[in-house]
This record gives C-alpha cells, sequence and structure tokens, in this order.
C-alpha cells in the first residue's frame, strides 16, 4: 500500500495533478521545467488515463524510469474491468479510448493495464525539507504513519476530506507537513491546512498543474 521515495536521489522533483490522457500537455510542462530523465522525477496523484486524447501514451509513464505514480480510482476502474470482463462502467466514466485499441496496441495497452493492481496506494517522499505525502483522494486519518492500515476506498475515492475543505471546514492531518491529493477537479490549485489538491481539470479545458517539491541546487558562482 505504501511507497517510500529518497528525495536525495534525484536533481528535482515534480508532482503532477490528474494527467487524464493529457500527454501533450504533460510534455509541455516538464520541457517549462526543463526536466531532465536523466536526474530527475516525476510523481502523480493517480488517474494519468481516460477522458483525454492519449491515454495509451500516458500509461506508458509506467515504463519510464523517472516517473512513480500512486493508484487513481480510474487506474482502479480499468484494471477492475479487465479482471471482471464487465468494461460498461469504465467505458461510461471515460474508459472508451480501450474498446478502439487494436493489435500490439490492445495488448499493450492490458499489459500496463494489469500493472496498476500493484501501485501503490500512498508514497512518502523524505529527505527534503518537508514531509511530503501524496495519495489519490485522502489520506483517512487523523496521523499519518508509514505502513498503518487505512481504508484504502477511502484513499482512491473519497471526496469527504476536499468537501470540508471548500466550505473552510477540516484539520490538518498529523505526521507530515503536506499532503498532495487529486481526484477532485478544480479551477486551481486549492491549499488547505497542510492539505493541497493538484487537480485543474486539464482534461475539462484547464491548466494541467505541476508542483515542484525540490527544485535544482543552483550552479555555483566561477
Amino acid at each position: 500500500m505504501y511507497l517510500r521515495i529518497d528525495g536525495s536521489q534525484y536533481r528535482q522533483i515534480l508532482v503532477a495533478g490528474d494527467i487524464h490522457g493529457c500527454y501533450q500537455l504533460l510534455h509541455q510542462q516538464l520541457q517549462a521545467y526543463q526536466f531532465d530523465p536523466e536526474q530527475d522525477l516525476l510523481l502523480s496523484v493517480g488517474d494519468i488515463i481516460d477522458r483525454g486524447p492519449q491515454s495509451l501514451s500516458c500509461l506508458g509513464l509506467l515504463e519510464a524510469p523517472w516517473f512513480r505514480m500512486v493508484l487513481g480510482n480510474h487506474e482502479q476502474m480499468a484494471f477492475t474491468a479487465l479482471l471482471s470482463g464487465m468494461e460498461q462502467h469504465w467505458q461510461r466514466n471515460g474508459g472508451d479510448w480501450f474498446s478502439r485499441l487494436r493489435g500490439e496496441a490492445r495488448l499493450r495497452a492490458e499489459r500496463l493495464l494489469r500493472r496498476c493492481e500493484q501501485l501503490p496506494l500512498v508514497m512518502e517522499v523524505t529527505h527534503l525539507p518537508q514531509r511530503v505525502v501524496i495519495a489519490h483522494a485522502d489520506y483517512p486519518a487523523a496521523h499519518y504513519r508509514y505502513e498503518q492500515p487505512v481504508d484504502a476506498e477511502a484513499l482512491v475515492w473519497s471526496r469527504d476530506r476536499v468537501s470540508r475543505a471548500l466550505e473552510g471546514e477540516g484539520e490538518r492531518i498529523g505526521g507530515a507537513d503536506l499532503f498532495l491529493f487529486g481526484h477532485t477537479p478544480l479551477k486551481r490549485p486549492l491549499k488547505f491546512l497542510n492539505q493541497l489538491y493538484l487537480d485543474t481539470g486539464a482534461v475539462f479545458g484547464g491548466r494541467l498543474t505541476l508542483l515542484r517539491i525540490k527544485r535544482p541546487e543552483p550552479l555555483p558562482s566561477r
């Protein structure tokens, strides 16, 4: 359920809000940050597929050594549909791109979607000025602790905390400095106490939010 990442191993670390098949938009954003796949790391709050035009390209990020993600509800819908053979619910929620694939593209998509079943639900990034925790929808506990049992469905699906935050209500989550979530599309990133929501509706015509949680060290002056 949990994955711990040593932030000291990377020059720069970015966290992307829900990408939803907007691969070209992601590529443009990475260029703007001068992202170097040899030195940098891109993290995702989940929901890299469905609704957008390039879901298979986004799914291919799973094969990139410079990319890590937590499970989103759309990835969960996808591999559940494949395992059960019942794809109607997924297709109604943006998974219709899969039904249009043929040949090698479809086989590749199936292989990658099955890998999603092994994705972590929570990521913690260590050796940064702040202790950063990432989940798709929520961290459903009053206090964070690495590997403590929490409700897996709430991690991926819950909107209770963000709904309260939009009303100006809620509480800090103990145990970490910053919690990063996606799942609920917003007009702009929402910061509430030590929680930051990064889904800004890229697939609905909004912007794709990238947050830099580690900056490159400045070059030494001569």
